[in-house]
This record gives structure tokens, C-alpha cells and sequence, in this order.
């Protein structure tokens, strides 16, 4: 198909407007999931993650509003399949118009370490968040 292309600048500048090359095959991607479920306990998450589909395990948010959804301010912790403890955030869900779909951040030591969407799943009481960790 590239046969097909004229020899202009236009090709050039598409060839260089492509996407950078991805991280090596050893370096885990920079993408996680998370399923947060509302728990019996009011203001309360439970959690199952993935990051990189290298590391997983449960967690659980608290903290966050005793009625009416996910949007809220919790803590949050995480835990390796193993028990052991991952880490913990301050996490913020709000919700972003229209439909079903959220904004999450995660921030520890008052500094944003990953951000993500999410969107509501049909049973009411899940919310599926695809997340990426930053810098800023």
C-alpha cells in the first residue's frame, strides 16, 4: 500500500505525526483497571485492580457519601493477592455529564498520582475505571 502513496511532504509529515513506539516488551504498560463495588457498609468500596496486568489484588475505599452513588471523597487502599499491602490514596469520583461516566484521581502526599474514567455498569452498584499513573 505504501507503493501507493505519493512522494510528497504530506507523507513525511504523516510518518512523523504517527505514534511514538510503545514501551519495550519487559517494561509493564502504563494502564490499570479497577472494579469499585459499593459494600453494605455505608460510604464504603470494595475494590478489585490491575495494573499492567503485572500486579492485582483487592482494596477498599472508605469514607466516601452513605447514599447516592460513587461521586464522593474516600481513602482508599490496596492490597497484592497475597494480602500484603500495595499502596493508599485520597480518592476523588466525580461525575462527568452526560451519562453514566466519571472522572477518578488518585492523589497521595497532595500530589495527583493517577487519573482515569469510569462509567457506571447497568446493576447500579459497580463502577469500572480505566486509569494511567502521571506525573503532574
Amino acid at each position: 500500500m505504501a507503493a501507493l502513496l505519493p512522494a510528497s511532504s504530506s507523507a513525511s509529515v504523516a510518518a512523523s505525526l504517527s505514534a511514538p513506539p510503545g514501551p519495550k516488551a519487559s517494561e509493564p504498560l502504563n494502564i490499570g483497571f479497577v472494579l469499585y463495588t459499593m459494600s453494605d457498609a455505608p460510604g464504603t468500596l470494595k475494590a478489585r485492580w490491575s495494573y499492567a496486568n503485572a500486579y492485582s489484588g483487592p482494596g477498599v475505599a472508605t469514607g466516601g457519601p452513605t447514599s447516592g452513588g460513587f461521586v464522593g471523597h474516600y481513602h482508599v487502599r490496596y492490597f497484592l493477592e497475597n494480602g500484603d499491602f500495595s499502596d493508599e490514596y485520597d480518592l476523588d469520583i466525580e461525575k462527568h455529564a452526560p451519562g453514566d461516566f466519571y472522572d477518578v484521581t488518585w492523589i497521595a502526599k497532595g500530589k495527583v498520582s493517577a487519573r482515569g474514567v469510569g462509567m457506571a455498569i447497568p446493576d447500579g452498584k459497580s463502577l469500572a475505571v480505566g486509569w494511567r499513573r502521571v506525573d503532574d
